[in-house]
């Protein structure tokens, strides 16, 4: 395995899904099964250090050469599930996204032109012979997306001060972490994740004009529907923790806002469906900053 620093990367938060055994085909079963035995598995950190990395050669490397055969893995209800990291996809689905989230100069000095469109070709051979391909991850820098709350519940809630755990274990606490350090997360069974879209989906449309929101949660629940009923999908702050304030994190409660904000809306309360907006909007104003600082 590469050396990778220490340094810990702090703007990325994720939204993850974690299939059982079951769902693989051979021999990609057998893979992850052996895996999920190995006593040291790199965490989220790792990955995005390894991908920070990348770009400093010359040219930089925006997309990995080759495949990751790392995952996640939990063990939930005596259930061994597994969450591909699946690097290569991601990198270039997160490519596809950049001209629209930097200027062009910055995107250029970054990634070259003719880097990113040996990219993108690479992408559009690879995607020929793969067109069913998903990833089991979606990554969000310096927020959680709003309609991600909907998708989990207050009560499902996972928050620790001072997290000090390896990477090796398979124990319904996971083994995404990055180390030393808090920790705020949410997990729910993939039938919850569903039903709560569902619900959401009908309050917005029954209240309020189609929207950002509305498409969102349209998109997210399609991207639900491609894998096993019996995952789970778990919404971690990842990196964002090491660049809020204690006392921020531990009072965060977003996804009981998003709750209270769409019953609000199912119960024609206008009023009690602004409050908790706003809310969510005072909470997350710090992250705002702090992704305008850097």
């Amino acid at each position: 395995m590469p050396k990778v620093s220490s340094v810990t990367v702090p703007y990325a938060a994720y939204l993850r899904v974690y299939e059982p055994l079951a769902a693989f085909p051979q021999p990609e079963r057998g893979h992850w099964e052996r895996y999920a035995k190995r006593e040291h598995r790199p965490s989220y950190q790792d990955e995005l250090r390894r991908s920070l990395a990348d770009l400093l050669p010359t040219p930089p490397v925006p997309v990995p050469v080759h495949e990751s055969d790392d995952a996640f893995v939990i063990e939930a209800e005596g259930v061994l599930c597994v969450c591909p990291w699946r690097t290569r996809l991601r990198g270039w689905q997160a490519l596809d996204e950049l001209p629209g989230q930097l200027p062009g100069p910055v995107l250029d000095a970054v990634l070259p032109p003719v880097v990113r469109r040996q990219a993108a070709d690479d992408y559009e051979r690879w995607l020929e012979r793969n067109p069913d391909a998903r990833p089991w991850i979606r990554t969000s820098t310096w927020q959680v997306p709003l309609h991600w709350f909907v998708l989990v519940a207050d009560e499902e809630r996972e928050y620790a001060g001072d997290v000090r755990e390896g990477t090796g274990g398979t124990s319904g606490a996971g083994s995404a972490g990055g180390g030393a350090g808090p920790r705020l997360r949410y997990r729910t069974p993939m039938v919850q994740a569903r039903r709560r879209i569902a619900r959401g989906l009908k309050a917005l449309r029954d209240t309020i004009e189609e929207g950002p929101l509305t498409e969102s949660l349209v998109d997210v629940g399609r991207w639900l529907e491609e894998f096993h009923p019996r995952s789970y999908v778990e919404l971690d702050y990842g990196g964002l923790v090491h660049a809020l304030p204690a006392g921020l994190l531990d009072e965060d409660h977003s996804a009981a806002d998003v709750a209270a904000g769409i019953e609000a809306l199912r119960q024609g309360d206008e009023a009690g469906a602004s409050e908790a907006y706003g809310r969510l909007v005072e909470r997350w104003r710090a992250v705002r900053d702090r992704r305008h600082a850097n």
